[in-house]
């Protein structure tokens, strides 16, 4: 398996998110890096599920007024 490239950056954060991070790392005896960008990763799929979301509950909107009768007959 070939390594993934990384890039380093700087940047600032708030002390006690930034302690909680560590704490997180420490107890799970893992690497700071990996937690903050599971952190990172996990914020870009809350993002993007929200906007993938609505496009669902449309599809799903859809299916219930379509398929109405059915459901009706079904459940008598």
């Amino acid at each position: 398996m070939a390594a993934k490239s990384l890039q380093k950056f700087s940047s600032q954060a708030d002390p006690v998110l930034l302690s909680q991070l560590k704490e997180i790392a420490s107890l799970e005896g893992r690497q700071f890096q990996a937690v903050l960008e599971e952190a990172m990763k996990l914020l870009i799929e809350q993002r993007e599920s929200k906007s993938t979301r609505v496009v669902v509950m449309a599809h799903y909107k859809a299916s219930l007024e379509k398929n109405r009768r059915l459901g009706e007959l079904l459940a008598k």
